[in-house]
């Protein structure tokens, strides 16, 4: 373990009035940057200094007088330019930009954020930063010494003080604090603006355990709920804020059988079994200094519960076949669709493992218990797809229309929940003409939901209509064995409405009776017959 003491960091703003001097008098003159230079009580290995390049023949002289007097600070210039250094969202946007892309290392530094230079609006920008822990360090105040001119030739340098405030007390930055977590929790909604009460409390709550609890978090749910996504977002909002310097470990435990279990969880030494010719890690080391994401973990053995609950609560355990530990600190973070205590009860999970993990249960709920949820959702995911497909594509107003109304109802069982509706855009995206989503493919997408969502008995009867023996029914000249079943299943369910009218007007009309609404001229019997030549037909052959 490495026990050197941190390196010293401060992050500054060049003070144009301040730092100014560049006669021999300026060393008679209190220069906040130089002076925190000149102090014998702490030093400083390394300075981020922002200035704007009007200033950069100052930034570089006051640099120069930092490195003379203390020749082992690096001092980094860093450019920020502002056009109003008065404007609050200017400012902190630039700040926050900088903070965003730059390499933290708090396991081996120390960061001091200087708040004497600059404006009053950096400064409390800068104060936002910190206490949303964007730059992971503390405040700095430096002040001069009480007779300056006559002090600082003395040796007399000033004061300084390490702020530790609590800002909620301000009204103001109270209200760009919730701002920031605002913005944290949108991050982990993936930014989807979901409108059920009930989870977006949850979300909240997720929030704050995230940024001030290390103790393991139990996402329950149905597959399909969106417990890996959550999971991988409260990593990545961790790593944002600095408190983790890991990875993500992302394990299905349900891919984990027999003795290579163990193997896979807590490595193993060279030689410890038939076919362990070299030395593994283990997913519990890879996961050190990071989050560990253990989903469905009621599907681990009782003996890799055992040996899962020393490692969280000890944090060291032994590798298969060795007698020698190892250390591993990491965050967990469970998954499961079971009921974890019905388990217990049956003597298939551990009861001290249960009350280990279960800290912080929060149980995802089914998309179908999510409804007012579902459009959000279906712009993500539309992004989403466009996004793979390279092109984009939208919905109709009144394809999107008939979708939400399937959607919202209690036909549409959504029993693969996120997983479901991602599949069912996706198919959307892919088949819309020229990026658009017409009704036809929406009716058509139907079907296809509710043939996956079928009991057994009607499922067997939809698939019967492609087979040989229901296409008896259908016309001979199309070659049904060979369409994919998103048309097969679209046009057959065409051609029974069909039969039900008399002529191609009236189909036409019924077929097409919401889109039709919206258009200056309207030709049923046109777009049904343009639809039919597709596949080769006309009227007569698919109402004798």
């Amino acid at each position: 373990m490495n026990t050197a003491p941190k390196k010293q960091v401060a992050v500054s703003f060049l003070g144009t009035v301040l730092d100014s001097g560049f006669g021999q008098g300026r060393w008679q003159k209190w220069r906040p940057n130089v002076a925190m230079n000149q102090r014998h009580d702490f030093h400083l290995d390394r300075m981020e200094l922002f200035y704007a390049e009007k200033y950069r023949d100052l930034a570089d002289h006051v640099k120069a007088d930092i490195q003379q007097v203390s020749p082992h600070t690096v001092v980094n210039l860093v450019p920020m330019e502002l056009e109003n250094p008065w404007d609050f969202s200017e400012v902190y946007t630039k700040l926050h930009d900088w903070a965003a892309g730059y390499t933290f290392d708090t396991e081996e530094e120390t960061y001091l954020t200087h708040i004497t230079t600059g404006t009053h609006v950096a400064q409390i920008c800068l104060f936002l930063l910190v206490e949303s822990r964007q730059i992971p360090g503390v405040l700095l105040q430096t002040a001069p010494p009480k007779n300056q001119r006559r002090s600082m030739g003395k040796g007399d340098i000033g004061g300084y003080e390490i702020i530790d405030l609590d800002l909620a007390r301000y009204d103001v930055l109270a209200e760009r604090l919730a701002a920031v977590r605002d913005d944290a929790v949108r991050y982990l909604k993936s930014g989807i603006s979901t409108q059920n009460a009930a989870f977006n409390r949850m979300i909240a709550e997720i929030e704050q355990v995230a940024l001030h609890s290390p103790s393991p978090i139990l996402l329950s749910g149905p597959t399909g709920a969106g417990k890996s996504m959550l999971a991988r977002r409260i990593f990545e909002l961790k790593k944002a804020r600095h408190l983790i310097k890991g990875e993500f470990v992302d394990v299905n435990c349900a891919t984990l059988r027999g003795d290579g279990a163990a193997s896979a969880l807590f490595g193993h030494k060279k030689g410890a079994f038939t076919g362990a010719a070299e030395k593994r890690e283990g997913y519990l080391k890879t996961a050190d200094g990071g989050v560990l994401f253990l989903d469905e973990i009621g599907e681990l053995g009782l003996d890799e519960q055992a040996m899962l609950l020393k490692a969280i609560e000890e944090k060291h355990f032994y590798p298969v076949g060795s007698d020698k530990e190892v250390q591993s600190s990491f965050q967990l973070i469970a998954g499961t669709n079971r009921d974890l205590r019905r388990e217990i009860r049956a003597g298939r999970f551990r009861e001290d493992l249960f009350a280990r993990i279960n800290i912080w249960n929060y149980p995802l709920p089914a998309l179908a218990d999510r409804r007012e949820d579902i459009e959000p959702n279906i712009e993500h995911q539309l992004a989403l797809a466009s996004q793979e497909l390279g092109r984009a594509t939208r919905f109709n107003k009144e394809a999107l229309s008939a979708y939400l109304a399937f959607a919202h109802s209690n036909e549409a069982r959504w029993r693969g929940n996120f997983r479901d509706l991602a599949a069912s855009i996706m198919r959307l995206a892919t088949l819309a003409p020229q990026g658009r989503i017409q009704v036809e493919q929406v009716a058509a997408e139907i079907e296809r939901l509710k043939w996956l969502w079928a009991e057994e008995a009607d499922s067997d009867d939809l698939l019967h209509k492609g087979s040989s023996e229901k296409a008896d029914n259908y016309p001979d000249k199309i070659d049904w064995e060979n369409l994919d079943l998103f048309d097969r299943l679209q046009l057959q369910n065409v051609i029974d409405e069909c039969r039900k009218h008399q002529n191609m007007a009236q189909a036409g009309r019924a077929l097409f009776h919401v889109s039709r609404n919206s258009r200056a001229k309207t030709n049923d019997s046109d777009r049904l017959r343009k639809y039919l030549q597709k596949f080769g037909l006309e009227w007569g052959d698919i109402v004798q």
